[in-house]
């Protein structure tokens, strides 16, 4: 599976930890950044994620910062993405099997390297039951913002 990963500065440790065991795992990465640990805004690095889903380029994405939230507010933005932050392989798996999340947001400073390869390989083979659920994704893709004509 192709995945772009991206992260902030509180999510870089995770993140490259996560990038080399998906290679060892013989997945094809894409590093939207960031490239160290100094301080950066973790809104630059969902869009590359996003367009990389979006456009076909890659399977899925994921998304690190420190606590998570922001990437999920910041990925959620975009028309299509289903972004869900998990904080366990349960959460995960349902994020796959209800929501068919297309980006899975991890905490970095909540989050030791063998939890998130945990949920990261359960989040990866869990598959979307369809049924009611596509259903209930249909209803969300109509949802529009209340300023919004």
């Amino acid at each position: 599976m192709n995945i772009a990963i991206g992260s902030d500065h509180g999510g870089f440790a995770l993140k490259e930890d996560l990038k080399a065991w998906l290679i060892e795992n013989n997945h094809g990465i894409q590093d939207a950044g960031t490239d160290n640990s100094d301080p950066v805004d973790y809104p630059d690095f969902v869009g590359a994620v996003a367009q990389g889903i979006l456009s076909g380029s890659v399977d899925r994405g994921i998304l690190i910062c420190g606590s998570g939230i922001g990437m999920s507010i910041a990925a959620n933005r975009f028309p299509g993405i289903r972004a869900a932050l998990c904080l366990d392989v349960e959460t995960a798996r349902l994020s796959r099997a209800h929501n068919d999340s297309n980006v899975l947001v991890l905490a970095g400073r909540k989050t030791d390297g063998k939890t998130a390869r945990s949920i990261v390989d359960v989040w990866l083979t869990a598959e979307f039951e369809g049924n009611r659920h596509i259903r209930r994704l249909q209803k969300i893709e109509t949802l529009k913002r209340p300023f919004e004509t």
